[in-house]
């Protein structure tokens, strides 16, 4: 008889007891599985990834921007910094698209902005000259 007892008070407790934390267990996991989906949409829409200070071998011009995809589409923002007045800095942009390789650069002479984007882009590597389109180059870096 006190087994039986012992049982049902224990039972009792238990079920008291699960029914009281059950609630507060179930809405922490609501919450954590909402901010874990919030989490994964906003990098499944856009990842950015921030790049540079990529400088030319003699340090006198730089390049820094950020890369991100969206929709299929990859798209770049850079920025260029000519420390030196009187020549151009130049960066360079090798895109493997669509199964090949497309090489493409940009001038500035003094401070610039720039952007481009396109489909079917798997990798993008970035690097910047001074003086000259292939004169002083710095090392190659990926950005995407």
């Amino acid at each position: 008889m006190r087994k039986t007892l012992a049982i049902a008070a224990l039972a009792g407790s238990m079920a008291v007891t699960g029914l009281a934390v059950a609630p507060a267990a179930q809405a922490a996991t609501q919450t954590q599985a909402v901010t874990q989906t919030q989490a994964v949409t906003q990098t499944a829409a856009t990842t950015v990834v921030k790049w540079g200070k990529f400088f030319s071998s003699d340090r006198k011009a730089y390049t820094y921007g950020k890369t991100w995809k969206s929709h299929g589409k990859v798209f770049t923002k850079w920025y260029g910094v000519d420390k030196f007045g009187g020549k151009k800095g130049w960066v360079w942009f090798e895109v493997y698209k669509n199964g090949s390789w497309h090489k493409f650069n940009h001038a500035w002479d003094g401070k610039k902005v720039g952007a481009w984007s396109g489909h079917g882009i798997g990798k993008v590597y970035t690097y910047t000259c001074w003086a000259g389109k292939f004169d002083n180059c710095g090392k190659k870096y990926r950005i995407y």
